[in-house]
């Protein structure tokens, strides 16, 4: 495997554990120890990495020229009423504990305390020791308990939460004094494991370097002064061409990666962003990354980011999350060099951005949640730093709408939606100040959407539509302007559709059916601009299969036959490419719920029993792979028609099963959307338990929920109950 390969591979598991860094290492040491522990940090921010191996990537990322800033506690620390915070935030901003060991260390309460909040605060960080002066483990010795060297949290392994445990734990460590390793090698073995390279090679460059040096010297005092001048104005010279090449080079990659890319992605061309994004970052790959500056190093990050997302819309997440985490490690690294500098903050941003993405789209939403949130500080210290810039606002705007989108995966569906309103505030007011700017109308249309979609999931189904019905106006204009943005076409389509499902709950089959053909309508024109855009199929399956869910519930079944057919195609597609992405996930469950109520419907009892418990297989995998609210509640549904469909074919023992199986699964004690409550009173009318769910339903009624296929599931199982 290339080496980038396996480091990207590696990062990725970082990057989901975000740490803004500001120090390479945090020094921990007792002030018995103080001599040392100078000589120790000035030498290390002194360490120039040999040029071999400066820009190769390792295990512990890309190998930096420089160690530096090195955090010295005693030194480094303001003064400050809570000594404890300060040292918690150093602790949390630094790549590497070292901890200089002796007796002396080893007492200290202030050095053991360290080491512990390091281990559980980064328990990805790495633990260094470097020994000046008694015994590693002595304390295990009967009687030699005073010349123990390693603090007790040094010695104790802590688990991947940060956890102690009773484990033992083997520290890297380095011996300091003349007896073992000494100063020089000693050293040289503490930066070996910090950057992830071996010993023996950076002993070697090491001493080549020295040696080199040396013979540097004496050859410059042999040559004589006009030699040296001659050979000073040929390197300049050269020096000087070569800066120009590369300067014009990198102006060339810098407008690909930008104007051409701004020209390029609203027509939603994947084949030539992903040509851009290839072809600069090809240029990159060609360059000794040693002597890449710091922006040439933000553009290579850019171009990665790009193919990143390129990767994304074509449904490969895993490709995605390596480009977007090999990316995070050099716009990480170039922070840590540049904490305050808005532009290294915004392209971290991104990486932070997409990686929490993936994460969500995946389900772990508790490890996007810590991305975005990050995201969000991320875009808060920008707005500090430059307070007017209004594109840095944006990106707050932006980590508001992925909050809220957690949100409503977490069923904190007030909580969303006062986000998604105050969040909808912000970006009108950028909207009206610059009309024209389309990053603010799309942010404006984005915001609408997740409000109206945390309003519906809260039951608020007037005001959910209302919105969407303004989002769609909006949507209307735009689309009319010659050469409309292809992100509007997308916006479009989700927003008819929801507007649809809205109507559909209202009970408006005639309006539902139209906002759902003009989704279909524009998704179809998607997926022809882009064949390949796998996310852009993605949105078109859904309208179909609700369509088709209409259609069934007002007794249209050709109608619904052949909607079920175009979106169960669609979803079996994308269900093959990636099994991983949650919505497809829900596509492809919506397909076999729409499949056994057409069979259902047609009389063919044995073909609908055979989609259902095929719903139910796959709800209980993924329950047992991804336990969740969500999973619950797929499981549920699932045994619900599976109970349905033996009830409507005479087997009422399964049914009785299959429902009793349903309210085994139903989600406890979550807040429940409008659709998940419909469901509940069909159980409770399945299980006969007449009086609930009557009180169920009367809540709905309240509400306005009058969606067909909730009616007609209601008279379904109320005629099989008196059957029965």
């Amino acid at each position: 495997m290339p080496e980038w390969d396996r480091v990207r591979e590696q990062a990725e598991s970082r990057a989901t554990t975000i740490h803004p860094l500001r120090f390479y290492a945090f020094l921990s040491y007792s002030h018995a120890d103080k001599r040392t522990a100078d000589w120790l940090h000035d030498s290390l921010e002194r360490f120039r990495t040999p040029r071999a191996l400066a820009g190769r990537p390792t295990d512990n990322g890309v190998v930096p020229q420089r160690l530096s800033p090195i955090f010295r506690d005693r030194q480094e620390l303001p003064a400050s009423d809570d000594l404890a915070a300060d040292i918690r935030q150093a602790l949390d901003s630094s790549r590497f504990l070292i901890v200089l060991c002796s007796p002396a260390a080893a007492a200290s309460r202030w050095v053991n305390a360290e080491i512990d909040m390091f281990k559980r605060h980064r328990p990805d960080g790495c633990v260094l020791a470097a020994i000046v002066g008694g015994e590693p483990f002595a304390s295990e010795t009967p009687g030699r308990e005073a010349e123990e060297c390693f603090p007790p949290a040094l010695r104790q392994k802590y688990d991947r939460r940060g956890r102690p445990t009773t484990r033992r734990a083997e520290p890297l460590a380095a011996d300091l004094r003349d007896d073992h390793d000494g100063r020089r090698l000693g050293l040289l073995k503490l930066i070996a494991g910090m950057l992830g390279v071996g010993l023996d090679e950076l002993v070697q460059r090491d001493t080549l370097r020295r040696q080199r040096r040396l013979a540097i010297v004496a050859a410059a005092s042999l040559a004589g002064m006009a030699v040296t001048s001659t050979l000073a104005i040929v390197a300049l010279e050269a020096r000087n061409s070569a800066r120009e090449q590369r300067r014009e080079a990198e102006g060339l990659v810098g407008f690909m990666l930008g104007d051409l890319r701004s020209k390029l992605e609203p027509l939603g061309r994947l084949d030539a962003l992903d040509a851009v994004g290839s072809r600069a970052l090809a240029y990159f790959q060609a360059q000794d990354k040693s002597s890449l500056s710091d922006e040439a190093l933000a553009q290579r990050s850019r171009a990665l980011t790009l193919i990143g997302e390129i990767a994304n819309s074509r449904g490969d997440l895993d490709g995605a999350l390596r480009r977007y985490s090999e990316a995070f490690v050099s716009t990480q690294e170039l922070l840590r060099r540049s904490p305050d500098d808005p532009a290294r903050l915004f392209d971290h941003a991104q990486n932070v951005f997409w990686v929490g993405q993936i994460a969500w789209e995946r389900g772990q939403t508790e490890r996007a949640e810590r991305a975005i949130r990050e995201y969000r500080r991320l875009a808060e210290k920008m707005i500090a730093l430059e307070p007017s810039n209004e594109k840095y606002r944006l990106e707050r705007k932006y980590a508001n709408t992925s909050l809220g989108a957690i949100l409503i995966d977490l069923r904190r569906y007030a909580d969303a939606v006062a986000i998604f309103r105050g969040s909808l505030i912000d970006v009108e007011r950028l909207t009206a100040a610059a009309p024209a700017n389309a990053d603010y109308q799309q942010g404006r249309l984005e915001t609408l959407a997740w409000l109206s979609e945390a309003l519906e999931k809260d039951g608020q189904l007037d005001d959910a539509l209302a919105q969407r019905e303004r989002q769609i106006a909006i949507l209307g204009e735009l689309l009319r302007r010659p050469n409309s943005d292809m992100e509007y076409r997308r916006l479009a389509v989700v927003a008819h559709r929801a507007a649809g499902r809205l109507h559909a709950m209202r009970g408006d089959v005639d309006q539902a059916l139209e906002q759902l053909n003009r989704s279909i309508g524009l998704g179809e024109e998607l997926m022809r601009a882009e064949p390949d855009n796998a996310n852009w199929a993605g949105w078109v399956a859904g309208p179909y299969l609700e369509l088709g869910e209409v259609e069934l519930a007002r007794g249209h079944q050709p109608e619904a036959g052949t909607a079920a057919r175009a979106g169960c195609d669609i979803a079996n597609r994308l269900i093959a490419r990636d099994s991983t992405k949650v919505e497809w996930r829900v596509t492809r469950r919506a397909c076999l719920n729409l499949r056994a109520r057409l069979a259902l419907a047609e009389g063919a009892h044995a073909e609908a029993l055979a989609h259902s418990r095929r719903l139910v297989e796959v709800a209980r995998a993924e329950s047992r792979s991804r336990p969740s609210t969500d999973a619950l509640e797929a499981l549920a549904s699932a045994e619900l028609l599976n109970g349905m469909v033996a009830d409507a074919a005479g087997n009422s023992g399964t049914a009785r099963s299959a429902y009793a199986a349903a309210l085994a699964a139903w989600p406890k004690g979550v807040a429940e959307s409008p659709l998940l409550t419909s469901r509940r009173a069909v159980l409770l009318a399945g299980l006969g338990r007449t009086e609930e769910a009557g009180r169920v339903a009367a809540r709905l009624e309240v509400i306005g929920y009058r969606h067909p296929t909730y009616l007609r599931d209601v008279r379904m199982v109320r005629k099989n109950g008196r059957s029965a």
